[in-house]
């Protein structure tokens, strides 16, 4: 497998962006992901965080090995310039997860949201709620050509495991960048979650290095 790595140059950069964003560590400059508990108490349980260790190799940003679990109704997320935000099943947001979900996005962090094994359900109520947060605002397919495909490695293939369909990876722009990226096909990249399987449901083949490019996207812009 042919690996597309940054030269040192690009690494500095990404790490100078990355000394900007809102949750980088004071001490060490590490970049920290969260992963949100919504909906009071929903979270998710079966998502890989080794994209996080694997941007870290390829690039040498230091970045977190783990998720760690924050609460959307919490300021501790403003120390995150990346979420993510999955699982399964409907839910609803409280009134003030939305309001922060909002100033979040708007205000320097990068919310990468995945249905868990693609649940249809998960979808529907993800979808609902943007339409709430962000009302007048849609979110728009990303296509191949987009430098989230080639950040770090050259992505042309987004197909799912098991239907075997090209995903859709969607996305919200503010300001003329991506700060909402969404994908109804999972993205959790269960082979390498830990006491997890997808339960018979589907998810994107690629996922693990699709995630790389995401996190490294959010970084750069």
């Amino acid at each position: 497998m042919k690996k597309f790595r940054n030269t040192i140059f690009a690494a500095a950069v990404i790490l100078s962006a990355a000394a900007g964003a809102m949750a980088q560590n004071e001490a060490g400059g590490e970049v920290k992901c969260a992963n949100l508990i919504y909906a009071v108490d929903k979270s998710s349980v079966c998502y890989s965080d080794r994209f996080l260790q694997r941007l870290q190799l390829e690039t040498n940003i230091d970045t977190s090995s783990k998720f760690t679990k924050v609460n959307l109704e919490n300021d501790a997320l403003y120390q995150y310039p990346f979420a993510i935000m999955t699982g399964e099943g409907g839910f609803n947001l409280t009134p003030k997860e939305r309001t922060q979900l909002r100033y979040y996005v708007t205000h320097g962090g990068f919310l990468l949201a995945s249905s868990g094994c693609s649940d249809p359900k998960w979808t529907q109520s993800f979808r609902s709620e943007m339409a709430t947060i962000f009302p007048g605002q849609k979110m728009k397919p990303i296509p191949l050509t987009h430098p989230i495909f080639r950040t770090v490695y050259k992505i042309s293939n987004v197909q799912t495991t098991h239907a075997q369909h090209t995903a859709q990876l969607e996305g919200l722009t503010v300001n003329g960048k991506i700060v909402v990226l969404f994908s109804s096909d999972g993205l959790n990249d269960t082979a390498h979650a830990q006491n997890c399987c997808c339960c018979g449901g589907d998810e994107v083949g690629e996922a693990e290095r699709i995630n790389v490019n995401i996190l490294a996207y959010a970084l750069l812009h």
